[in-house]
């Protein structure tokens, strides 16, 4: 499919492919992950690349490595000490591989490959946005003690959200921080529910906190408040309802305020550390790390990648944060032996490639402790363009499915959440089913607020509803050709993991 953003391939009418991997590494031991900002940055090049140099977290190190990295002909944009990440900025086409030679260096490579000042205009599919007529239609259809465009919910409904708001709406002591192009707080769905102390705007690789950064740059950069909505909007009588309406929702700005609104490892990195150090419970990762749909370690700028972005996310874990991310859209097995990705580079020319997802990880969906999702339709089948893969997938929560019609009254297959400009619309990917997870995963820390991310993950997992693998071959399409192949049981298998996220059960 062509792609128009890393962003979990959302796309309404028209599916979309999202992403998400893994990857190895360990944390540094280190109290903080604060950045230290140099006072004076160097103008760059129409030829700058961004990269990312991992290095041993002793001060001695990094000291060392910072002056290697001037002397290399780079500039430091942030060093998070405390997980040995330094963000650069270089010209020079060698900085790589000079780096990569210099005595405490583990492994340095560039996050992107077209320079930082490139921009691009493709795109696929739209968001179908809710007209005030349809919105008067669904009111009337809305029940008593509902929320006026709730009758369009059916994936509230699926995984008992409707029943479980009136048990427990969550706590606001749980804040879940959406990752993503940035939250509208002005929704007025989510004013109410809006952290403004734990949101920021991350795309430099630093973190700026400046009232309003997180805010989309524009319309098009929907994705991040149709993710909140989903996750947290308010039961105040104007819209929709969240999953968990009575938790806080933040906003962390990663994608770049382009048309394609890519996601570099240096604005991801920066996202978890900021997230971590400001009482972030949960993350929300509906996206994957550009340029790559899949990293793999034996190229060195794509290891590098790997090991910055699963050092910050393993910080934000030890500092008590669940981390949820999705699956993708591609429909690929990840516990294949290999596959082809297509569209990498996306951000400048895509090539095939054969990939073995066990050495090549869609990031952050793929890394140790993330809870990867996939999604499912209005009628619990698994959506016809989820990844999945037995031991990979965790849970699943719905995400919409154009072929798998609803019982509401427009029979919209995708999922309705809130827009910026005080909109509504609906749209589909395992970009919609990770807020899901995440919803359902705020309703426990709320329950259980001393649990761990460990903890947390093992109640999610045991909270859900297996189907189980489908009897017929799966052609989700409804073109009659078998598309992907279901491995397991009715315990654990490859399209739901340990089954479909339900609210009503985490809340009792």
């Amino acid at each position: 499919m062509a792609r128009r953003r890393s962003l979990l391939r959302l796309g309404l009418v028209v599916p979309i492919v999202l992403s998400l991997t893994a990857s190895l590494g360990f944390l540094p031991a280190s109290a903080s992950a604060t950045p230290r900002i140099p006072s004076a940055a160097r103008a760059e090049d129409a030829h700058t690349l961004a990269y990312v140099v991992n290095t041993k977290t002793d001060r001695r190190t990094i000291a060392e490595v910072q002056r290697a990295i001037t002397a290399a002909g780079g500039t430091i944009v942030v060093t998070y000490d405390g997980i040995g990440v330094i963000v650069v900025h270089s010209a020079n086409p060698d900085f790589g591989r000079r780096l990569r030679a210099v005595r405490g260096v583990e492994s340095a490579g560039t996050t992107r490959t077209a320079p930082l000042s490139a921009a691009g205009t493709t795109d696929e599919g739209a968001v179908r946005y809710l007209s005030e007529a349809e919105a008067a239609r669904i009111g009337k259809a809305s029940g008593d003690g509902t929320e006026p465009l709730e009758a369009e919910q059916w994936d509230l409904r699926a995984i008992g959200a409707d029943k479980a708001a009136r048990i427990n709406p969550g706590s606001r002591d749980v804040t879940v921080a959406v990752i993503d192009t940035g939250v509208d707080d002005t929704h007025p769905d989510l004013a109410a529910n809006f952290s403004p102390s734990q949101s920021a705007n991350c795309v430099s690789g630093k973190a700026d906190t400046t009232y309003g950064s997180w805010r989309p740059v524009d319309a098009i950069h929907f994705h991040g408040t149709h993710v909140a909505g989903t996750i947290a909007a308010a039961r105040n009588g104007i819209g929709v309802a969240g999953v968990a309406p009575g938790v806080r929702v933040s906003g962390i700005t990663v994608s770049q305020p382009t048309p394609r609104q890519l996601i570099y490892a240096e604005s991801v990195v920066c996202a978890f550390v900021f997230a971590a150090d400001h009482g972030v419970q949960i993350t929300n990762n509906s996206y994957y790390v550009d340029p790559w749909q899949y990293n793999c370690l034996d190229d060195p700028d794509q290891e590098a990648i790997v090991e910055a972005v699963n050092r910050a996310q393993l910080y934000a874990q030890r500092k008590g944060i669940l981390n949820v991310a999705g699956a993708g859209n591609s429909d690929h097995d990840l516990a294949s032996k290999a596959f082809t990705d297509g569209v990498s580079p996306n951000d400048s020319t895509p090539a095939n490639r054969t990939v073995d997802p066990h050495r090549c990880w869609e990031l952050p969906a793929q890394l140790p402790g993330v809870v990867t999702v996939s999604a499912t339709g209005a009628r619990s089948a698994k959506s016809y363009y989820s990844s999945y893969g037995l031991g990979v997938i965790d849970v699943a929560a719905p995400g919409g499915d154009q072929y798998q019609a609803s019982d509401t009254p427009s029979g919209e297959g995708g999922i309705l959440s809130t827009l910026p400009n005080n909109q509504y619309g609906y749209l589909q990917g395992t970009s919609m089913a990770t807020p899901h997870a995440s919803g359902v995963a705020a309703l426990l820390k709320s329950a259980h607020p001393d649990a761990t991310p460990a903890q947390l993950q093992a109640l999610l997992k045991a909270q859900a509803d297996n189907p189980g693998c489908p009897a017929d071959p799966h052609g989700g399409n409804g073109d009659g050709i078998v598309d992907a192949a279901c491995a397991g049981g009715k315990r654990i298998n490859g399209f739901y993991g340990f089954g479909i996220v339900d609210a009503l059960r985490a809340v009792k």
